[in-house]
């Protein structure tokens, strides 16, 4: 329960973090979004990391290079998403963004040399169409011109940047062999900071106020979310709070209804329900084939 209750709290941040992102305006150049978030998530992070006294054992790593590849994919994830994000109602924001499963299964597969069976992948295709229906739409408004177009764009910047997210994924399941959860936090927030500041040179923009606080709300959101969520996984299986990460799709239709006025469209629903349903099977197929191993383990230990 204290797993749940944190994977809860980590989903409702992350919302807050994308609201605050929102409410800053659509013009901010994604490079300066991005900044804004990785550097001052830092501070929650460093403070949180000082506190169970892992801090300094933190900077520590043996592999710097990829930790610069899984930066580097990070930031890109992030720059797309965010374009996205500002220029797309939040439920479809939310909603595209769950492609990012669907494609991890792809690169696990294809990058990982995992075994994918027919159920996964039938999951994989049922979710993908999910997906184009919720996107379909918007992509359908390019020859319209003004903001049909940057939404169009913007669906395809999610549908991007959780491409790059898959990638990302495959990179940290590298890192995660031998590098510690609080070295591989630590250091993309760092290298995310560095490379998103070299794209002031491209046109960043003086900022009013109250958009300013905004940025450093959700930089602040996105550092205490992510040990939110990094603390979820000390006292729960992952198979056991993944799908409480959908309760986003709920809580993100209400804020984007009385915060932004956003109605869900009838194409955008379904699409949610079809890609959600193909992430809690694929989910719950991970679970049963997890149960699988661990009892085919224990039939081949030798009893002492």
């Amino acid at each position: 329960m204290r797993g749940i209750a944190l994977k809860v709290s980590s989903v409702v941040v992350f919302l807050a973090m994308q609201t605050f992102i929102k409410l800053a305006g659509p013009d901010i150049p994604p490079g300066q979004v991005t900044f804004c978030r990785s550097f001052f998530a830092l501070f929650p992070i460093m403070a949180y990391l000082a506190y169970i006294g892992q801090l300094r054992a933190a900077f520590h790593t043996d592999n710097p290079v990829g930790h610069l590849k899984r930066g580097t994919i990070g930031i890109l994830s992030m720059a797309f998403g965010f374009y996205g994000l500002l220029h797309l109602p939040l439920p479809e924001a939310i909603a595209l963004g769950y492609a990012l499963p669907l494609v991890a299964v792809i690169f696990a597969a294809v990058f990982l040399g995992e075994t994918v069976r027919i159920y996964r992948w039938s999951a994989v295709l049922v979710g993908v169409a999910g997906v184009a229906i919720i996107s379909w739409p918007k992509l359908t408004l390019f020859r319209d011109g003004g903001m049909e177009t940057e939404q169009a764009v913007g669906a395809l910047c999610v549908l991007f940047s959780a491409v790059l997210g898959g990638m990302a994924m495959i990179q940290v399941r590298r890192l995660v062999e031998e590098e510690k959860t609080a070295t591989i936090v630590l250091y993309f927030s760092l290298t995310a900071s560095v490379f998103s500041l070299a794209s002031l040179p491209f046109g960043w923009l003086v900022l009013p106020w109250p958009s300013a606080l905004f940025l450093v709300a959700a930089g602040f959101c996105g550092g205490v979310a992510q040990i939110l969520l990094t603390e979820s996984y000390r006292h729960a299986d992952v198979s056991t709070i993944a799908p409480f990460e959908y309760t986003s799709i709920l809580l993100g239709g209400i804020v984007g209804y009385f915060v932004f006025g956003d109605v869900p469209s009838a194409t955008m629903l379904i699409g949610t329900v079809i890609v959600v349903g193909a992430g809690i099977f694929i989910i719950y197929r991970e679970h049963q084939l997890g149960i699988e191993q661990r009892e085919a383990r224990k039939a081949t230990t030798p009893q002492a």
